[in-house]
This record gives C-alpha cells, sequence and structure tokens, in this order.
C-alpha cells in the first residue's frame, strides 16, 4: 500500500465497492470494468479507479478488475480478514437490531459482548449472546480483546459509555446516541445520528419543491 494519507471519503467507499463485488462474486461474475462498477454504483468510473489506485494496481487495461483477487484485497484493506470483536452497550430496540444482525454478517467483524444498565435486561439472550451489567463492561472487553465499542443508549449517558470504552482499551466507537463523545485522539468515533440524517434529506426535499414552484 502507498504510504499516503488516504481520505475519509475513499474509506467510505470501500465497503460499498466490497459489497457490490461480493453480489457479483456470488453471481459467478470473474471480471469487471470500472466503467460497470460505475454505472452500477452510479460513480465515476475514473473515481473508481483513483480510489483503488491509492491501495495498489489491482486492474489490467481492457480486461478489468479480477473479481475474486479485488474482494480479497479490499478485506485485507479493511482488515476484514482478521477477526475484530465488537462490544456493544444498550440492549434496548437498536441494540437488539444490531445484535440479531450478526447472523447476516460474512466478515470477520462480530458483536462480541453487550451490556446494559438496566437490571432488568442483564442475563437476557440475543442472539446467542448473553447481556451482562456494566460492571463487567470493563474487564469484559479487555478479556475478548475487543477493539470497536458501540453506543446505543440515550445522549445523557453516552459519555459515561465512551469513558468506560476508553478504560477498555477500544480503539474505535460507532456512536448511535444523539449526543457528541469526547475521547482521546488516539480512539476514532464516527456517529449514526438518525435524527441528522432525516432533517438534512427533508432540506433537499424543500429544495426540490421550491424548484417546483
Amino acid at each position: 500500500m502507498k504510504h499516503l494519507k488516504i481520505s475519509e471519503a475513499v474509506v467510505r467507499r470501500l465497503p460499498m465497492y466490497l459489497r457490490h463485488l461480493n453480489e457479483l462474486s456470488m453471481s459467478d461474475v470473474q471480471t469487471v470494468s470500472s466503467q460497470d462498477l460505475g454505472r452500477r454504483l452510479d460513480l465515476n468510473p475514473a473515481q473508481i479507479r483513483k480510489d483503488l489506485a491509492y491501495f495498489g494496481e489491482f486492474g489490467k487495461k481492457g480486461i478489468g478488475y479480477d473479481v475474486s483477487y479485488l474482494v480479497e484485497k479490499i478485506r485485507q484493506i479493511l482488515k476484514l480478514d482478521q477477526e475484530i470483536r465488537v462490544a456493544l452497550v444498550g440492549a434496548g430496540n437498536l441494540g437488539h437490531a444490531l445484535c440479531n444482525y450478526n447472523a447476516y454478517l460474512k466478515d470477520n467483524m462480530r458483536i462480541s459482548a453487550v451490556f446494559d444498565a438496566n437490571e432488568a435486561r442483564v442475563g437476557e439472550r440475543i442472539n446467542q449472546l448473553t447481556v451482562q451489567p456494566m460492571s463487567e463492561l470493563v474487564s469484559s472487553v479487555q478479556q475478548l480483546n475487543a477493539r470497536i465499542g458501540i453506543i446505543t443508549v440515550p445522549a445523557a449517558e453516552a459519555q459515561n459509555v465512551a469513558n468506560q470504552f476508553v478504560e477498555a482499551g477500544v480503539k474505535g466507537i460507532l456512536n448511535f446516541a444523539p449526543a457528541i463523545i469526547k475521547v482521546p485522539p488516539y480512539i476514532r468515533v464516527h456517529y449514526a445520528d438518525f435524527t441528522v440524517e432525516l432533517q438534512s434529506l427533508a432540506y433537499y426535499l424543500n429544495q426540490e419543491q421550491d424548484a417546483e414552484e
């Protein structure tokens, strides 16, 4: 891999490429061109070639990309060729859904532990996982060597959960709580805020309506 600073936009497109390439592989498609990928993903083929070129020369002019080989390489780039254990805090409706989604994931990333502060939920089984009390979070995450934490708790509790994840040694946090959390700079935080996404969609809907008037 080239020693360049890769933009977040490029990294976020790689899973999209991987998902489509997996679909092609399941359909026994052996090669694919950047033009075909571009049509299917509604992206500029030049952008796809540029994105992949950051990590190496994977295609052949006039032939395209070997699908199986490119799947393997993108999995390596995203570190999906190694087991990545994930811990989740918040066994409510969203937490349940994410844990149950484990059954459909084909990569080595798995939710391996789930925690909740509600004693009534402790001991509950969710997709072969047992809900643990918050008092066990740090020790369990360290024992599992979980590297990613997911937060699905109310906003007021998000920072407390983040602090415990930091103490436990996670390297990345996916935060579904509608709150900004503060962590050391060496920990990566991604936010998944449904409200923000819906509100931004509403803005674009209004733009279309204004244009029609």
